[in-house]
């Protein structure tokens, strides 16, 4: 009896060190530094030093994992904008940390465009829809307000997630989007005119900042339905 107390009291504190935190902790740091493809219930265990099994009581499989750390990384981000700011400085707050989170987590981009329902989709919906009342935005507005804020969003979650799956991880982006710049001007000018005169621009063009461009301009149309 004394030495299944015993076995007992060694396991509890074992799954209690092994919190979810550690795990969703310890997933992240696979994905930043190695990738998607090598976030695997095996590496987990190996980087943890623990069994599979363990895991699997906290965490079901790969799908939840991935949800959870992205969940993680897009609540830091929202739990950083400023107590107490403009509802329009917290929209771009928000915003931007979610871009920046992106562009340091590329998977985050890729499992944002994955799933509508998961739990970091439904804190950005909260934290910048709570903000369209504050800006004076009619109830029966709000739904599409946020609707083309997040989607927008989303949009660059989607163009991050395809860039990392085509794209070598140190791809010099300054090159490859002179490359791209330069087909456009081998393009018919009579027919693609546009084209042509933003392909001087694409090469150098700051993401951040135009990301941000868009975020005004969805946010001066929201101000028109007040």
């Amino acid at each position: 009896m004394v030495l299944m107390r015993a076995r007992t009291q060694r396991g509890e504190r074992r799954t209690d060190a092994l919190s979810k935190e550690r795990i969703v902790e310890a997933a992240i740091e696979i994905l930043d530094t190695e990738g998607e493809s090598a976030l695997t219930f095996r590496a987990l265990a190996a980087r943890l030093a623990t069994g599979a099994g363990a895991i699997y009581w906290h965490v079901a499989n790969k799908d939840e994992l991935l949800a959870a750390a992205t969940d993680q990384v897009v609540a830091g981000v929202l739990t950083e904008v400023v107590s107490g700011a403009e509802p329009r400085d917290a929209i771009r707050s928000m915003a931007l940390g979610v871009f920046d989170a992106i562009d340091a987590h590329p998977w985050v981009g890729a499992q944002l465009s994955r799933e509508p329902w998961q739990p970091a989709i439904v804190r950005i919906l909260e934290g910048i829809g709570g903000r369209l009342e504050a800006l004076g935005v009619p109830q029966k507005a709000q739904f599409n307000c946020v609707s083309a804020l997040v989607n927008y969003i989303l949009g660059l979650a989607g163009q991050y997630a395809a860039g990392a799956r085509l794209l070598p991880r140190d791809t010099d982006r300054t090159a490859f989007l002179g490359t791209v710049a330069t087909r456009w001007t081998q393009l018919d000018p009579a027919e693609y005119p546009f084209v042509h005169r933003m392909a001087a621009q694409l090469a150098d063009h700051d993401d951040r900042e135009q990301f941000l461009a868009g975020i005004d301009l969805i946010l001066v149309g929201i101000r028109s339905v007040r």
